[in-house]
């Protein structure tokens, strides 16, 4: 690079400056583009904000979620209350933030949970060919038949009795389910990145090394195979939390004890005329933790997208 240029991209942009002459590697790349980008600010912020509730809500409210007033059941927004009190006296204010810790719990372990199943079915599918890719396709298209809804609600309605005995449970046997119906698009995925890698040059030279097959995964293919999966992955945390909020809202989700979205949701359907803030409040906390993530997914394709640089 030339004197010439280099001041003007000093000029252009200070931060970049001394990375004029540094190797920029993908993330690197993807952070430069992201910070640039008001949406990843916007979107951080509201998940930033979602996760300190479901982490610690009593920043937001000293209000038992639990305690139901019935003399002042139905009441509206102002009387006393932020957003007033359901049918049962609850403090809507109070539950829509205790329901944000299910909510992001059920996404983000559904999330994990999808992309280390998926991703490592798809990474031996798409490195391995042949019959090995053969047997593990057809055992993804099985699943990947399957609607997630209502195999979602077949899965739950199968299960024992006792996972409905505590919190972590009730959560748990959701997340199970959508994991299990979950994983085939991400092995798709996995598995498509991992044959786009696996003819470059470099795979080839390491195996012209000597390299192990593991080694040869781990250092050369999964890296660069790794994020149109990071994207999806994002996007669909998003969408977990909303089937999550379905499935509790047709009551075979999540259940009392758990405080979630859907649940109340579906409390607030009684008194939809007279009421509607019993289900507007839930609805709306429910659509932004969805938007978060969503947006954020689209400021991940777009800076790990090549054709953008």
């Amino acid at each position: 690079m030339t004197e010439a240029a280099i001041a003007e991209v000093q000029a252009s942009d200070p931060h970049d400056a001394g990375d004029v002459n540094e190797e920029r590697s993908l993330a690197s790349d993807a952070w430069r583009a992201m910070r640039r980008n008001p949406m990843f600010w916007i979107s951080a912020a509201m998940i930033v904000v979602f996760v300190l509730m479901a982490a610690w809500p009593s920043l937001f409210t000293s209000t038992d979620p639990r305690e139901a007033i019935l003399a002042e059941s139905r009441s509206r927004p102002g009387d006393g209350t932020f957003f007033g009190r359901d049918i049962q006296g609850y403090d809507i204010y109070a539950r829509c933030i205790y329901g944000a810790r299910a909510s992001i719990l059920v996404g983000l372990f559904t999330t994990i949970g999808t992309v280390l199943v998926g991703g490592t079915i798809g990474v031996f599918s798409g490195y391995l060919g042949g019959a090995a890719d053969s047997i593990l396709s057809r055992i993804g298209d099985v699943f990947f038949a399957i609607p997630l809804l209502l195999g979602a609600i077949i899965f739950l309605v199968s299960l024992p009795e006792f996972f409905n005995d505590n919190y972590l449970l009730i959560v748990l046997k959701v997340v199970i389910a959508l994991v299990v119906l979950g994983w085939p698009s991400m092995a798709r995925l996995m598995r498509s990145s991992v044959i786009q890698v696996k003819p470059n040059d470099y795979v080839q030279a390491a195996r012209a090394l000597g390299a192990s097959p593991w080694r040869i995964v781990r250092s050369h293919v999964l890296p660069n195979a790794l994020a149109p999966v990071i994207v999806v992955a994002t996007i669909n945390l998003g969408a977990y939390i909303a089937v999550e909020a379905t499935l509790s809202y047709l009551g075979i989700g999540l259940r009392a004890p758990a405080i979630s979205w859907g649940i109340d949701i579906s409390a607030a359907i009684i008194g939809l005329r007279t009421t509607p803030h019993m289900l507007f409040f839930p609805s709306l906390f429910l659509s932004l933790a969805v938007l978060a993530f969503i947006l954020l997914g689209d400021v991940v394709r777009d800076a790990l997208d090549p054709k953008n640089r």
